[in-house]
């Protein structure tokens, strides 16, 4: 991950309270962490996980289907 460019709110004694970044590297961070996923996009990702783990192959298209 690149530096994010940031701004830092402090209290009367120095200590950090809030921090302030760009629209863009918010929007940036919260697609990478998920935090955009509907319910039902988490729940296909556990889905697919739990396949994975259980070596479900059969719940899986090659890639060379994938348009």
């Amino acid at each position: 991950m690149t530096a994010v460019p940031k701004k830092i709110v402090v209290d009367e004694h120095g200590a950090p309270l809030e921090v302030i970044i760009s629209w863009a590297d918010y929007q940036d961070i919260a697609e990478r962490l998920g935090w955009d996923l509907s319910g039902e996009e988490i729940a296909d990702l556990q889905e697919a996980k739990s396949d994975w783990n259980a070596q479900k192959s059969e719940a899986f298209v090659p890639l060379s289907k994938v348009k």
